[in-house]
């Protein structure tokens, strides 16, 4: 005879507190810094280097620099943020066609699993990205046209997902280190236009995401933010190098 939740002495809560314990894992995502914390992780990209970018990514940022300008805007952050969603979709659906292969290893399995919703979340951090530049946009009355903002991001989105995930199929190290160095140039792009654009840290931040994203008193510490969830990222897929075929990089 099965046993029902008032059998067992159960309330409604309880029943569900049981069922958020149980659900599959979940990444976090980036944390979301404070104000002292954001301005020093300005200060650590600042003062370091920019990675070494190889051939696919130079291929990737000299057309961007041509038609957007070298110097950081919203409209330019707009576009970046449509590619930049890219690899983590190319990523996921390799995870699904190992899941496929591997279902019978429940270990391995587990990892793909991992890995993919590392993946998603990734997705998911970058779509809202691109919902606050975009609102930024709007809100500043800049103006974008079919060209630049629409046709030219998928077709650059277009060549780097089927080169994302063309390179995790042959060799995934190297679709790792391609993000790494866009995520890298991101994590730059950010933190260079706060600092070039001082009067940011007057401008209080819409907080239309707020209640997704987090709060954040100015558009300078909301940029810092995403500065460094490029900077997260970057990490991860640098961490991913030494074992890139679904090896969760998160403790």
């Amino acid at each position: 005879m099965s046993t029902t939740a008032n059998d067992a002495g159960d309330t409604k809560e309880d029943i569900m507190t049981v069922t958020i314990e149980q659900r599959p894992e979940v990444h976090d995502g980036p944390p979301k810094l404070g104000p002292e914390e954001l301005r020093a992780a300005q200060r650590r990209t600042l003062d370091s280097p920019r990675m070494k970018y190889g051939l696919l990514a130079k291929m990737m940022f000299l057309p961007v620099d041509l038609m957007y300008g070298k110097r950081g805007s919203y409209t330019k952050f707009a576009m970046l943020e449509i590619i930049a969603r890219v690899p983590y979709q190319a990523w996921e659906r390799m995870g699904y066609w190992a899941l496929h292969r591997h279902r019978g290893t429940s270990t391995l399995a587990k990892r793909v699993v991992g890995r993919i919703v590392e993946a998603r979340s990734d997705q998911d951090n970058e779509q809202f990205h691109l919902l606050i530049m975009q609102d930024l946009v709007q809100r500043g009355g800049h103006r974008q046209n079919w060209l630049l903002h629409r046709a030219a991001p998928w077709a650059i989105s277009f060549f780097y997902y089927h080169v994302s995930w063309l390179l995790f199929l042959v060799k995934p190290e190297l679709s790792y280190r391609l993000n790494a160095e866009f995520e890298d140039h991101a994590e730059h792009e950010y933190m260079n236009f706060v600092a070039e654009n001082p009067e940011l840290e007057f401008q209080p931040a819409p907080g239309t995401y707020a209640a997704e994203y987090g709060h954040y008193a100015s558009v300078a510490d909301l940029l810092r933010q995403i500065g460094h969830d490029e900077r997260v990222h970057k990490l991860d897929s640098l961490a991913n190098l030494p074992a890139p075929r679904f090896h969760q990089s998160r403790a």
